[in-house]
């Protein structure tokens, strides 16, 4: 190869078997991988390090060449690819012959070369994908990789036959659903069809029965309009012959009308005479019924004044008894002086009032003071909600980004009495800055791992939280360890005063705050104490400060500048790069204002408790003041009624006597009394003998005046009587002849109206049926009105139930018949489409099959053997692996996949191979022994793998470096190249191993001086100088 990275010149000859490529760090041992990989059609993002094949030319060179020659049984394959710098583009030739990309690919291929496939061709910078690689990812890269050709082949054609049968599968279901649903419809459309011929002959028999229905009623009322004639001529003759009887009634009865009013006019003045007098005896007794009535007055007058003394003697004895009582009560009782008792008891309440209004002044007082904490209390519990909603605005952030981040450290708060030491949680948590503005600082030096990190105070808290996170609840979480002794208060190299002059303003330390676990670690891991911030200043003067302050990492304004030192020609290189911005950290919360609101907060419940002590013992002394001051109130009201009691009886005994000599004056004379009521009574019987007289002659006349008068009364019932008998007679015959001239018209209107209705009801019958009025009722009509109903109620009710019948029948008309046509035809289309694709999918499913059987045999056997070898490697450095075949869903060929499942001790379980769960150590073992076991199987020329014990410990770097030697160097397999920066001392060799060492700097030898032959004879030669 000529101009390629870092070679100007360069030609390596390896060996048949394991080609060891051994050099130190830069001198160019990946250069040899790329041009193999260039070489070989292999495109630049195959390698890992350019997008562009002209970025591999070395730097200053327009064009660069690789040129490989493989190995084949009639004649070795040279192929060439010519680098531009300029366009990017590359000339191929094969055996020195210009050819084309195409060819080139074409020959690779018939080789079973694969730089693409990391299961062949494992560049340095892809080796940690191949753990990243999936279980299908995985499959196909070992199928091509050492499968037979038509594995891959037969792989894809089954995904591709599946995916078919997914869509046939999918549209017969859909076809079918179709066709089910039209089943569905069509079937109702045939019991639409049904009932629309069904709704017909309901409406034809209703319209027969619409026709019929005129020609009854017609017929009906005709039959009636005869009877009704007949029946009005019988009621004319009876009407004439009633008239001729009732003439000779009529004349005596005008006589007796006549006689009777002449004895009415008698006993009418008779009655006037009688009543006359009988108004004159009525005046006589009612003065009789006066003068009883004055004597019982005069007696009613005399008794009540006998009351009324007899009540004033009892209420002069009832007055006299009081008051002697009342003087007898005021002779015991003893005078005595009660206002300076009531005076001490005023002056005890003056007081007791004095002290309530100092104590209900030191409520108020206190209660001000109560308010003015709550308020304070309510205000700092609102800023410290504001913090907190900080904190959650920043735990949001974590569980949209990270959210098994964020479910282990819902777990960790609930079980932190789990863990012996302190834990943290993920560092983008408890990290606040000083200032946002400097977030993309720090958020630009630590990795995004480590800030969603936990960080742990004791090694096995870490690994019991990972052990549960990682192997039982299956959550990718990243977790670190504080180192043992603290650095968080570790000084710089010099102060920061000594760097103002170059810009710089601060350690990264000093822009943030975080728990003393996770500053240390940041101080031990990321030497944050160590890196200045600068500002523009400093990027303007980056050189002088590079070569001056001799920092290994600094930050301007907008970049980070990052400086090696050669360990070969111990020359600086610095490299810088754009700051990202900041994404987590920007949200901040200052912790030590929350710590001061929380002690603000504690000193204030601590007075509030203070002040509900001192009003509870305020309201106790108030209570008990109210009830002294009740006490004393009804003392002194005691002490005011005795002093008031001896004038109030005083007062009633004055008031007692004045009633008495009252009463005393007021007496009555019952003897003067009585003989005036005597003489009185004596007048009114004289009046009344008077009046009695008079009374019994108006008596007698009375008497005489009725007499005459009932025999008139006697005369008048006897004619009244015979006049009554005349008159029910006539009155019979009158009822008779009005009802008969009644009945005689009701009947001649009837048969109008009769005559009236059939004339209407023929014309609508005829109307009905579409006839002229000439026109007679067709046979048709006839026949049809035989099967029906002869009655109008039989017609009625028979309409009405066709009518309801036909109402059921709504929404249908003779779209409906050919709508089901329609439907059915298209059912019988969709039938023989459906039936077409069914035979499609059946011969897919055959298809399927007999690939899947010419596929999955073979690649069960392989993966047993690759899983048989991959075991016997882990058991030999006692640890344990497998490789199986894994499958979620035998029909879904695109989900078979290949599982590497390994455990390097012996109290795990084996775990699936992830980026995450293993270390990188882990991860290249499993890696190196899964390639190893491909190795024997392998049907490719060579494998490359290019330095994968980087992260292996001396032990397993040791294994493995022996198992690769014993594998390799075997007869039957193919070419090995081994990449590798280093190796262990008193290692196992082979005799067909090769060994390449690569060297590189500023004193390397001219390859065109190089003579090997020499060397040896020179070495020979010392050491024959040193046995001397």
């Amino acid at each position: 190869m000529f101009a390629v990275r870092t070679y100007d010149s360069c030609e390596v000859h390896p060996g048949p078997n394991l080609n060891m490529i051994v050099g130190a760090n830069g001198t160019g041992k990946s250069s040899i991988v790329c041009a193999i990989c260039l070489g070989l059609a292999g495109k630049p993002s195959f390698i890992g390090r350019a997008d562009k094949v002209g970025l591999f030319v070395k730097r200053g060179c327009l064009k660069g060449l690789v040129e490989i020659e493989l190995f084949q049984s009639h004649t070795n394959l040279i192929i060439t690819r010519e680098i531009q710098v300029v366009n990017n583009t590359s000339t191929w030739f094969i055996n020195r012959k210009p050819s084309t990309l195409k060819a080139v690919e074409e020959q690779i291929t018939a080789l079973n070369i694969q730089v693409g496939n990391l299961c062949q061709f494992l560049p340095q910078d892809k080796v940690g994908e191949f753990a990243k690689m999936s279980k299908i990812e995985l499959l196909e890269a070992t199928e091509k990789s050492i499968g037979p050709p038509e594995m891959y082949q037969f792989h894809c054609e089954l995904k591709n036959f599946r995916e078919k049968e997914r869509e046939l599968e999918n549209l017969c279901k859909e076809k079918s659903n179709s066709l089910e649903k039209m089943r569905q419809r069509i079937e109702r459309y045939k019991q639409d069809v049904e009932r629309y011929h069904e709704r017909k002959r309901h409406l034809d028999l209703i319209e027969m029965l619409e026709r019929k229905r005129p020609w009854v009623e017609y017929e009906n009322v005709r039959q009636q309009h005869e009877e009704v004639k007949q029946s009005r001529d019988q009621a004319k003759e009876e009407l004439k012959n009633l008239k001729e009887m009732q003439a000779p009634m009529t004349k005596k009865t005008q006589e007796i009308e006549e006689h009777c009013k002449s004895l009415d006019t008698k006993i009418r003045d008779k009655t006037v005479e009688i009543k006359d007098t009988s108004q004159k005896c009525k005046q006589k007794q009612d003065a009789l019924e006066k003068k009883d009535k004055q004597i019982e007055e005069i007696n009613q007058a005399l008794r009540m004044k006998k009351d009324e003394e007899m009540d004033r003697q009892k209420k002069i004895y009832n007055t006299r008894k009081m008051i002697e009582e009342w003087e007898n009560e005021l002779q015991t009782m003893v005078s005595e002086n009660l206002q300076p008792q009531i005076d001490a008891v005023n002056k005890e309440l003056k007081q007791l009032q004095e002290e309530r209004a100092n104590i209900d002044s030191d409520v108020s007082d206190l209660r001000t003071e109560k308010s003015n904490q709550e308020m304070e209390k309510k205000r700092i519990a609102g800023c410290i909600a504001e913090l907190d909603n900080i904190m959650n605005m920043k735990e949001e952030t974590l569980k949209g980004k990270f959210r098994d981040t964020h479910s282990a450290l819902m777990w960790l708060r609930k079980n932190l009495d789990k863990f012996k030491k302190q834990v943290c949680e993920p560092m983008m948590l408890e990290i606040n800055m000083k200032d946002n503005r400097h977030a993309k600082y720090v958020e630009n030096h630590i990795s995004s791992n480590d800030m969603r990190a936990f960080v742990f105070e004791s090694q096995e808290d870490m690994e019991k939280f990972l052990l549960e996170m990682r192997d039982h609840q299956k959550l990718k979480v990243n977790a670190v360890c504080a180192p043992a002794e603290s650095c968080a208060e570790h000084k710089p190299s010099r102060p920061i005063e000594e760097l103002h002059r170059y810009g710089f303003f601060s350690y990264l330390r000093e822009l943030f705050d975080a728990p003393s676990p996770v500053m240390s670690y940041l101080c031990f891991q990321y030497r944050v104490h160590e890196v200045p911030v600068g500002t523009e200043k400093t990027k303007n003067m980056i050189e002088r400060v590079i070569q001056e302050t001799k920092f290994r990492q600094m930050y301007t304004a907008e970049e980070k500048y990052v400086v090696k030192v050669s360990a070969y020609t111990n020359q600086t290189v610095s490299s810088n790069t754009s700051l990202k911005a900041a994404q987590f950290l920007t949200i901040s919360v200052d912790t030590d204002e929350r710590r001061q609101l929380e002690i603000q907060q504690q000193e204030i419940n601590t007075v509030l408790g203070s002040l509900d002590v001192q009003l509870t013992t305020l309201f106790e002394r108030q209570k008990h003041l109210e009830r002294k001051d009740n006490e004393l109130r009804q003392q002194k009201k005691e002490l005011l009624e005795r002093g008031n009691k001896r004038r109030q009886l005083e007062s009633k005994i004055a008031v007692k006597h004045d009633s008495l000599r009252e009463m005393e004056q007021d007496a009555i004379n019952l003897e003067d009394e009585s003989r005036k009521a005597n003489v009185q009574i004596k007048e009114i019987n004289a009046q009344k003998a008077k009046l009695v007289t008079e009374l019994m002659h108006l008596v007698k006349d009375c008497i005489s005046l009725n007499i005459t008068k009932t025999d008139l009364v006697l005369q008048s019932a006897s004619v009244a009587a015979e006049r009554n008998r005349l008159e029910l007679e006539h009155k019979a015959t009158n009822v008779q002849l009005r009802a008969a001239e009644q009945r005689f018209r009701d009947l001649d209107e009837r048969k109008r109206i009769l005559m009236e209705n059939c004339r209407e009801l023929l014309k609508k019958a005829r109307q009905v049926c579409k006839l002229t009025p000439d026109q007679h009722l067709p046979k048709e009509f006839q026949t049809a009105f035989q099967t029906l109903p002869s009655s109008l109620e039989e017609i009625d009710a028979f309409l009405n139930e066709e009518k309801s019948r036909a109402s059921c029948f709504t929404g249908l008309n003779a779209s409906v018949v050919e709508e089901y046509s329609k439907r059915t035809q298209e059912i019988q289309q969709l039938m023989e489409e459906l039936e077409e694709k069914k035979n499609v999918l059946e011969n897919y499913r055959q298809n399927i099959s007999q690939v899947k059987e010419k596929w999955l045999s073979p690649l069960k056997n392989l993966v047993e053997q690759i899983n048989e070898k991959f075991s016997n490697f882990f058991s030999s450095m006692q640890c344990a692996g497998e490789v199986d075949l894994h499958v979620e869903n035998e029909e879904e060929y695109d989900k078979y996949g290949i599982r590497i499942r390994v455990k390097f001790r012996s109290s795990t379980e084996l775990h699936e191979l992830t980026p995450y769960h293993q270390s990188g150590g882990e991860k290249s073992v499993s890696t190196m022994l899964y390639l190893m076991a491909l190795q024997e199987l392998n049907r490719c020329p060579f494998r490359v793998v290019d330095e994968i014990n980087q992260g292996m410990d001396p032990v397993n770097e040791r294994r493995v470096f022996e198992m690769v030697v014993k594998t390799a160097c075997k007869e039957s397999t193919s070419q090995y190249f081994f990449i590798t920066p280093k190796l262990l001392q008193n290692l196992t060799y082979n005799d067909k191993m090769t060994v390449l060492f690569v060297y590189n700097g500023p004193f390397m030898m001219e390859a065109n001086k190089w003579d090997l032959r020499a060397f040896c004879r020179r070495r020979r030669r010392v050491g024959r100088m040193d046995e001397q």
